[in-house]
C-alpha cells in the first residue's frame, strides 16, 4: 500500500465479481485500493477506519439467496455497521454498483435518512436478467460529480442484473429523492430522452439508474462504471471519439474528492 495515497477497500465475499475491474479503476484514478474479504472484517484482521473509500462491487454475493445482496448486507451490518455509518458521516465515499447497490440498499445507506430502508431493488419488469450496454446521463446534484461529469452528454455503460428496479417505501420518499435531485443518473434513449424498455432495462420509475441518499458520498448505481473505463470498451466509433468514457470520469471525480476529505 502507498501511504501517500487515499486508501480504498474493495469488499469481497463468496459470489462477488467485478472486484478486479473496480480495483483497477480505483488504482488508475490515483487511489491505493486493496481487496478486503468479509472474513477479514469478521475476524478483525482489517479495520475499515483505515480507509478513505469503500467500494462494494457487483456479482451474486452468497448466490443471491433469499434476495439479492441481503446476506452480504446482514453480515456487513453485524460486523462493521457502526464503522460504515461513521465513514458515511465523516464524508468518506461508500458506493456500490449492481449487487453492491443492492447491498447498500438493504443496509439502509442509500435512503433519505441513514438506517431507514426507504429504497429497495425489485425484479426487472422484463422478468429477465438484462446484460447489455445502455445509455445514461448525469441528471442529479452531487458535490462529488458536479462540474466533473458533463450534464448534456450521453454515455454508454453496461448493465448486468435481474433485480434492478428501484422501488420506494412511499410517495413521500420518491418525491424527496426527485426534488433534491438525488437521482443522479438516468437511463436515456439515443436522443437523450426518457424512454421505456429497452432503454430503461429494469422499469425503474423516472428511468433512475443511480441514487445518492441523505449524504452525497453514499452512491448506489445499477450500471457498472468500472466496466467502462477505457475507450476501447465503448461499442461505437462515435462514443470512442469522445474524450473519456463515463467510468474514467466517475472514478477520477471520486479520487479528487477522496483527496480533499
Amino acid at each position: 500500500m502507498d501511504s501517500n495515497l487515499p486508501k480504498a477497500a474493495v469488499l469481497r465475499m463468496e459470489g462477488t465479481n467485478n472486484d478486479s475491474e473496480a480495483l483497477r479503476s480505483l488504482k488508475e484514478s490515483g487511489l491505493d485500493p486493496v481487496f478486503v474479504h468479509i472474513h477479514e472484517i469478521e475476524n478483525k484482521k482489517v479495520d475499515l477506519e483505515d480507509f478513505q473509500l469503500l467500494f462494494i462491487p457487483g456479482g451474486f454475493s452468497a448466490g443471491d439467496y433469499v434476495r439479492a445482496g441481503v446476506i452480504f448486507a446482514i453480515r456487513l451490518k453485524e460486523t462493521a455497521g457502526k464503522k460504515i455509518t461513521e465513514m458515511v458521516e465523516e464524508g468518506k465515499p461508500v458506493l456500490g454498483t449492481c449487487n453492491g447497490f443492492q447491498v447498500i440498499s438493504e443496509m439502509g445507506l442509500a435512503s433519505t435518512s441513514v438506517g431507514s430502508r426507504d429504497i429497495a431493488l425489485d425484479i426487472n419488469e422484463s422478468g429477465r436478467f438484462e446484460c447489455r450496454t445502455v445509455l445514461v446521463k448525469y441528471t442529479g446534484k452531487n458535490k462529488i460529480f458536479d462540474g466533473k461529469i458533463p450534464r448534456n452528454e450521453i454515455f454508454e455503460i453496461p448493465v448486468a442484473h435481474r433485480e434492478g428496479r428501484v422501488r420506494f417505501r412511499s410517495d413521500a420518499v420518491e418525491s424527496e429523492i426527485l426534488e433534491n435531485k438525488k437521482a443522479i443518473f438516468t437511463y436515456v434513449d439515443p436522443e437523450g430522452g426518457i424512454s421505456g424498455y429497452p432503454w430503461n432495462p429494469n422499469g425503474s420509475p423516472h428511468n433512475i439508474a443511480g441514487i445518492s441518499g441523505q449524504f452525497d458520498n453514499v452512491i448506489g448505481l445499477m450500471p457498472h462504471p468500472e466496466r467502462m473505463f477505457y475507450n476501447y470498451q465503448l461499442s461505437t466509433i462515435g462514443q470512442r471519439q469522445k474524450k473519456e468514457p463515463l467510468g474514467k470520469i466517475f472514478f477520477k471525480a471520486l479520487s479528487d474528492y477522496a483527496r480533499r476529505i
